[in-house]
């Protein structure tokens, strides 16, 4: 009898070893908001999903292999929580869906996942890739500064290799499969990014290659930083893009600030600048944006935010005026629930 209750003790602890190794965290994001949009030609008032960041559910998962060795995974699909409905009708895990290893090296992902040069543009941009440049009655419609940039989000079929923390330097490397038969270039992309971040400082560089179908290449060329003097933090960024085929040719910059007000509340605020070279004349476009946030509690934030997109007469920045030459304004107020 004792010495079954002592191999069971031994089991037990056993088991509960291995299962402290591994976990699976189960998180999401619920945001809702008001939202009234005059694109120069109409108005309109709507109730939307993910104005601030994209209401979503997800599922991450590591486990200790040993040695310093991680097994990670991200699965992360997008909702509209004003109905319900999928953020996507073609994939399930549209956000993220990724496997890969972490250790003192860094990490190796494989999957579908953010391109570094957008990690590196959503750390630069005050909104936070939300709440301005969106169109009332879309569900997480909103892009920031992103948006109007034309900055890649995210990636299907990549590998990508991110370094550790080396004294503040940092740097990713990623390259999305074209999944062409006969050709190992088109529909092909390779994305690279490096930072340095230490104390209030960060600086940023990526560059992102897109190739079509044809193989024809389109180029991103991102750099900025940020400084944090405690009674604000300032940041500037600009990106450059062109492709082989001289379609596109544009130069995008943007000045902001992010400023602490009492405990919980922050004042947002930025300006960004379009100019479309592909077109001589009347051919830039501005945005002012300004905004609130004050979190309730760690979970809970409520935020208010008002954008102006202004175009000259043969420009229409972030597509969202009804047409070339208008103005598109947008003003939101919701509430965003993390869990």
């Amino acid at each position: 009898m004792k010495k079954s209750l002592l191999a069971l003790t031994v089991l037990g602890a056993c088991t509960g070893s291995v299962f402290a190794q591994s976990s699976v965290t189960i998180y999401g994001v619920v945001d809702m908001a008001l939202q009234h949009e005059n694109d120069g030609r109409q108005s309109k008032t709507t109730l939307d999903s993910g104005e601030y960041s994209g209401s979503r559910i997800g599922f991450k998962g590591t486990e200790d292999l040993g040695g310093g060795l991680h097994a990670n995974f991200t699965l992360e699909s997008g909702f509209a929580a004003n109905n319900g409905a999928f953020a996507s009708t073609t994939r399930f895990f549209d956000r993220a869906s990724w496997v890969g290893l972490s250790g003192g090296f860094g990490s190796v992902r494989v999957g579908r996942m953010s391109s570094p040069i957008f990690i590196v543009a959503d750390t630069l941009d005050p909104f936070d890739a939300g709440l301005t440049s969106g169109k009332a009655g879309q569900a997480t419609s909103t892009s920031g500064m992103l948006g109007i940039f034309h900055t890649a989000f995210r990636t299907d079929n990549t590998l990508n290799y991110t370094t550790a923390d080396l004294h503040g330097f940092s740097s990713s490397l990623s390259y999305t499969f074209g999944q062409t038969a006969g050709s190992t270039t088109d529909n092909r992309q390779i994305g690279w990014s490096g930072a340095y971040q230490s104390g209030p400082v960060y600086a940023g560089i990526a560059l992102q290659n897109v190739n079509d179908a044809l193989g024809n290449t389109s180029r991103q060329k991102l750099i900025g930083g940020s400084y944090d003097f405690s009674i604000a933090k300032a940041a500037v960024a600009y990106q450059k893009n062109s492709n082989d085929l001289k379609t596109v040719d544009n130069n995008n910059w943007m000045i902001g600030v992010t400023v602490p007000v009492g405990i919980a509340g922050n004042v947002l605020a930025s300006f960004i600048h379009s100019i479309d070279n592909t077109v001589p004349t009347d051919n830039a476009g501005s945005q002012w944006a300004l905004g609130y946030t004050y979190d309730l509690s760690k979970r809970t934030t409520l935020y208010t935010a008002y954008s102006r997109n202004i175009n000259d007469a043969k420009s229409n920045i972030g597509g969202l005026a009804a047409a070339n030459g208008l103005t598109d304004t947008l003003f939101n107020v919701g509430i965003r629930h993390k869990f």
